[in-house]
């Protein structure tokens, strides 16, 4: 089959590698219609995310059709469309039953890893280095899912591929950043990051009561996608972020802030500048520029989300900023099973078309060249979409 596979920093290709088959009574094999280039993958990209190896087959964005089962899956048969969420769960331990899919205690096969890193393990990932299980990802004409009965959902056929394949992550982890955010009706939210994560999080903020919602890039398309869906847009390339918000909330600040930007912030300035420098001779792994404009911009009281992807140690956290305006800090990998079937519904009541993200569709052999698109911000992309 053909897969994109990761060799190196700026370096994937598209390459022949075998089918994958049935290794586990559980497993399912999927026929994939339809996979997306996720921001989250730039960071292998960018070279970033620790433990990737030459021929790693990315992407954790996918959905397709069941082409066969293990004796031990119940829910699936060959078929059966559906999509797959970027979390691996086993559905059976005590994080899994606790609905913390995302931390699932038997998905990694090298927790040991994320153990020497963090402490504890989370789950695996699809695609997403060894670090996260070693999992071949969606980027392919075929994909092997493990614990297939406590992963994929079915889609009707009434919904096409593009208004159902972001359940696979950025729409529950947007859906995700803005409840954690504890939103209430009349509520102020500021949200940096206007990709596709940020996106979600400004119609979910909107789904949830939000009164406002201030997005903050530098992009004019991302920021102009950000005015379609009811926001006020800052460009920070243009405005002091922390005093405008200020000045639009009445010296206040935002009630919740969200940060869906991550470990490669841009910024402006000599703060930025240095991050950058550390960065890049590893003194911290990632850029908290915009972490810290959250945390300094946020209302006394206030709650933090961070559905951004961090992978290890930054420099200059602000955490009296924390401790003084007593805020509450939320972040992590996404529970993508426990909104699967509420935000089905929601697009299926027309609530909401996810397919509103998509600015490139394109083969599975353009993929390099979607992802130096992608990384580049050219042509104006936001989200790329490959069919297998």
């Amino acid at each position: 089959m053909k897969a994109v596979c990761w060799y190196g920093t700026h370096d994937v290709r598209v390459e022949t590698v075998p089918d994958p088959a049935i290794l586990n009574p559980q497993d399912a094999i999927i026929r994939v219609s339809a996979t997306a280039i996720c921001g989250s993958d730039l960071h292998l990209y960018d070279g970033y995310i620790p433990d990737m190896e030459a021929g790693d087959i990315l992407g954790h964005e996918f959905m397709g059709e069941v082409v066969e089962v293990g004796r031990e899956v119940k829910t699936l048969k060959p078929g059966d469309r559906v999509v797959v969420p970027f979390t691996i769960s086993c559905g059976r331990c005590d994080y899994c039953q606790r609905g913390l899919w995302s931390l699932c205690d038997n998905s990694n096969p090298n927790a040991w890893m994320a153990e020497a890193l963090y402490g504890f393990s989370g789950g695996g990932y699809y695609g997403y280095s060894h670090l996260f299980g070693g999992y071949a990802g969606g980027q392919a004409e075929y994909v092997r899912v493990p614990f297939a009965d406590a992963g994929p959902i079915t889609v009707p056929d009434g919904l096409s591929d593009e208004q159902v394949l972001f359940l696979s992550d950025v729409f529950p982890t947007g859906y995700m950043a803005a409840e954690q955010a504890e939103i209430k009706p009349g509520d102020v939210v500021a949200i940096w990051g206007c990709g596709p994560v940020g996106q979600f999080a400004i119609r979910s903020a909107y789904l949830l009561g939000a009164d406002e919602v201030i997005a903050i890039d530098r992009i004019p398309e991302r920021l102009r996608m950000a005015e379609a869906g009811g926001a006020r847009r800052l460009n920070y390339e243009d405005t002091d972020v922390v005093e405008a918000l200020k000045e639009l909330t009445g010296g206040r600040g935002p009630d919740a802030c969200i940060d869906a930007v991550g470990m490669e912030a841009h910024g402006v300035g000599p703060a930025a500048w240095f991050d950058r420098a550390e960065q890049a001779v590893r003194l911290e792994t990632d850029r908290p520029t915009a972490l810290r404009q959250v945390i300094q911009a946020c209302r006394k009281g206030g709650t933090v989300s961070v559905p951004g992807v961090y992978g290890g140690f930054i420099d200059k956290f602000p955490m009296g900023a924390i401790f003084s305006k007593g805020l509450t800090l939320r972040a992590g990998q996404t529970h993508v099973q426990a909104y699967l079937r509420p935000l089905l519904e929601r697009i299926a009541n027309g609530d909401i078309d996810p397919s509103f993200i998509v600015t490139h569709r394109l083969s599975l052999e353009e993929a390099p060249e979607a992802y130096r698109t992608f990384q580049q911000k050219e042509d104006g992309c936001i989200k790329v979409v490959l069919s297998a």
